[in-house]
């Protein structure tokens, strides 16, 4: 594995590569989330490119970029024995200039959900993918369904700005309770963990009503908010078209249940696709 920090560096070690090009931008924090992203782009490409880089544009003002996890050490080990054919780490002065082009989020669907509960948080977040995907040269980036806007979003980039490479949606990791995987878990304590539960508990309750034919919006989400009541702030919980648009009744095939709450210090995501 080639460890490089600068974009000439990774130039030259991309340059050397032939066949396809899996990529896999992350924050680093590496969990099994991250690892089955990773273990599937290794699957179905000749190489693969890993990124780890904390995007200081996608913080607002108060959030958690100086105190999120970084683990180097151990990111670097776990890419390492995952087959990782380069490790992209630059410092925050080589992906960014001081006086920036931007790129904004779309004015609907990067200002509902996240983008109402952390405005700009999209702007910034399409702004690094943008830069890592261009970089990496890849024909193939692999990317979480548990950040749902964020995937639709950076899907939209793609198609928008005619960008040569396809977006490969990847499936929720859980842990054996049922907690989607997030580096912010770690902030949860024990009985945290317990309450922190009652997301993907929700889901489940919504995925159950729909199979039992409740397809009535207002009737699901007053049931996921019974048992959300265990977190200590539930920000939205959001029943949508795969294309953002809120709906009254449930599609089958095109709908997905979102929801984010606060336990403890972390904020978390969950959501379903049915």
């Amino acid at each position: 594995m080639v460890i490089v920090r600068t974009i000439d560096a990774l130039q030259e070690a991309k340059n050397a590569l032939s066949g396809s090009v899996g990529f896999v931008p992350t924050m680093g924090a590496l969990h099994k989330g991250h690892l089955s992203l990773i273990q599937q782009a290794r699957k179905e490409n000749e190489h693969l490119i890993v990124s780890i880089f904390v995007n200081p544009t996608q913080f607002l003002e108060g959030e958690d970029l100086d105190a999120y996890p970084r683990k180097e050490a151990a990111d670097t080990r776990i890419c390492e024995l995952s087959g990782v054919d380069i490790l992209f780490m630059p410092t925050v002065d080589a992906m960014y200039e001081k006086d920036e082009l931007h790129i904004g989020a779309p004015a609907i669907r990067g200002y509902i959900l996240e983008g109402e509960k952390r405005p700009g948080h999209f702007d910034g977040m399409l702004q690094v993918v943008m830069k890592l995907l261009n970089l990496s040269g890849a024909n193939n980036a692999y990317f979480g369904k548990k950040d749902a806007q964020q995937l639709a979003l950076i899907t939209q980039m793609v198609k928008n700005y005619f960008m040569d490479v396809k977006i490969i949606p990847c499936s929720i990791v859980r842990d054996e309770k049922g907690l989607a995987l997030s580096s912010r878990n770690i902030y949860l304590n024990g009985e945290e963990k317990e309450r922190a539960l009652s997301l993907s508990r929700s889901l489940k309750r919504a995925t159950k009503m729909v199979m039992a034919g409740e397809l009535n919006v207002e009737v699901i989400k007053k049931e996921m908010l019974i048992v959300l009541e265990e977190t200590d702030e539930v920000e939205y919980v959001a029943i949508v078209d795969r294309e953002f648009n809120a709906l009254d009744v449930v599609e089958i095939g095109n709908t997905m249940i979102l929801v984010a709450a606060w336990v403890g210090k972390p904020r978390l995501i969950d959501n379903m696709w049915i």
